[in-house]
C-alpha cells in the first residue's frame, strides 16, 4: 500500500489541513493579521526547506492554550502543517504549496517582516 501526502491528494484532511485548492486568500490573511502568527510563519520560513519545529520551541509571550489556538488558525488557514509524535507536535511552514497557489504572497510576508 503506498501512502500518498496530503499535498498530493484532493481529500480533506480530518486535522484540519486543507488542500492546496482549498486555502482562501482572506483566510490566510485574516491568519496573518496577528502579529504572533505572523512571527510563527516567519520563524518557518527561515528554517530549510521543509524544516520542522516544536510548538514549544517558538518562545511566544502567551498561555499554551492561547499558543494552541494561534496554531489551530495557522492550520485550519492552510500556512503551516502539524505532525503529532505522541505528545509533541511539529510545525512546518506549506512554502511550496502556498508559492503554487499564492505566489510570492511568502515571500511579501518575509519582505515586510
Amino acid at each position: 500500500m503506498q501512502v500518498v501526502p496530503l499535498a498530493d491528494t484532493d481529500m480533506p484532511d480530518p486535522e484540519g489541513h486543507p488542500s492546496a485548492d482549498e486555502m482562501e486568500l482572506g483566510t490566510i490573511f485574516s491568519a496573518l493579521a496577528d502579529p504572533l502568527r505572523r512571527q510563527i510563519v516567519l520563524l518557518l520560513a527561515a528554517e530549510p526547506p521543509g524544516g520542522e519545529r516544536l510548538c514549544g520551541s517558538f518562545g511566544l509571550p502567551v498561555t499554551k492554550a492561547t499558543r494552541t489556538h494561534h496554531f489551530r488558525v495557522l492550520r485550519e488557514a492552510g500556512l503551516i502543517f502539524q505532525t503529532d509524535f505522541g505528545n509533541r507536535r511539529t510545525n512546518r511552514l506549506r512554502r511550496e504549496e502556498l508559492d503554487a497557489r499564492f505566489p510570492g504572497l511568502i515571500d511579501l510576508v518575509v519582505a515586510s517582516g
